[in-house]
């Protein structure tokens, strides 16, 4: 049975915990919740293996930081013997409007430096990525001090459930696939 990782893009830490950067890790601990698991210190990061419907499964907090993310993917990807179309990252979108989700199979790094790191280290764009809309409701020269910033009152009522249906999402790509999943979720 091939293995999956899901990879949460974030940075460590509890000044970061609740910023827009680390949607990746928001949604990765609710699928932990759903699976009635816990992380484990590992090697680049926090670590949870589970099966989900017999699939075994990795998910994946790297610790290095969002700008070197590329490092912990690698690695669990050898160390597991994971193939790259059954890598998930999971990342915050500037580009799309709060809470959009957006499942691609390949595509560009779209000026996140997560992925452009993750696509320099695996030397390719194609893998598949589930990018999580946060705005871009900021001024000009704003928008680091935006995607490190806390989420506004409005969006963290919705927040949980965006995350509930973003975490669905990914235990779709497990057992479903990719394509069956984008025609499911993208876009909502």
């Amino acid at each position: 049975m091939q293995k999956y990782l899901i990879v949460g893009l974030g940075n460590p830490g509890q000044k970061y915990e609740k910023t827009r950067h680390n949607i990746g890790f928001l949604i990765l601990n609710r699928m932990a919740e759903k699976a009635c698991a816990s992380f484990e210190n590992g090697n680049f990061g926090e670590i949870l293996q589970f099966k989900y419907k017999a699939r075994p499964v990795v998910l994946l907090k790297p610790n290095t930081f969002m700008n070197l993310s590329g490092n912990a993917v690698q690695f669990w990807l050898k160390r597991e013997n994971i193939s790259l179309e059954n890598l998930l990252v999971v990342t915050d979108d500037l580009n799309l409007p709060f809470g959009t989700l957006r499942l691609r199979g390949k595509g560009s790094d779209g000026g996140h430096n997560g992925l452009k790191h993750i696509q320099q280290v695996l030397n390719t764009t194609k893998y598949p990525k589930l990018r999580f809309g946060i705005g871009d409701e900021f001024s000009r020269g704003q928008q680091i001090d935006y995607v490190l910033g806390e989420w506004s009152d409005d969006e963290n009522l919705k927040l949980n459930e965006r995350v509930e249906t973003a975490a669905e999402t990914c235990f779709s790509f497990i057992f479903a696939g990719l394509a069956n999943t984008m025609n499911q979720f993208n876009g909502k």
